[in-house]
């Protein structure tokens, strides 16, 4: 039986990353993404739906996008779903799902450098274009055309 576990999201963070490390030093990023969604009613009026995302991200990577996202700023995710359980003080169960970053790309402001990625492999920059759904469709239909992407006009 074939199986799926992949998490994409474009977004804008919350919070600045927060970094902790481990006891074994492990460094650990948390923070949160928010992603917009527009759509008309059965009414026809204009309606906006945020989700909010928590994001994990560990290793080096953690210690990367400390360094290149903060508060405000629109980011590429892709990751896995994770759900972790603890027992609440109450005595109830308390469950979290979390996004485990596997690779990011800092989505920038127009006039800014944009052209790097990161990847849980990688610690390297690599460039590449801002990913856009043609873009990650194109990747795995094999084309590979690095047109030009204005941010400006993803609508969120």
């Amino acid at each position: 039986m074939i199986s799926l576990n992949r998490a994409t999201i474009i977004g804008n963070l919350t919070k600045d990353p927060e970094v902790r490390y481990t006891s074994n030093g492990q460094p650990v990023a948390n923070f949160s993404v928010a992603t917009n969604r527009k759509y008309k009613n059965a009414q026809g009026d204009l309606q906006e739906d945020t989700e909010f995302h928590d994001v994990v991200v560990w290793g080096k990577l953690a210690e990367i996008i400390s360094q290149f996202v903060k508060k405000g700023q629109k980011i590429y995710i892709e990751g896995r779903l994770k759900t972790r359980s603890w027992d609440a003080p109450d005595g109830s169960k308390k469950y979290k799902t979390e996004i485990i970053t596997e690779n990011f790309v800092p989505l920038t402001p127009k006039g800014e450098p944009s052209n790097f990625n990161y990847s849980a492999d990688k610690t390297q920059v690599a460039p590449v274009p801002a990913p856009t759904p043609d873009i990650i469709a194109d990747k795995i239909d094999g084309n590979d055309n690095n047109e030009e992407i204005n941010l400006d006009d993803i609508p969120f």
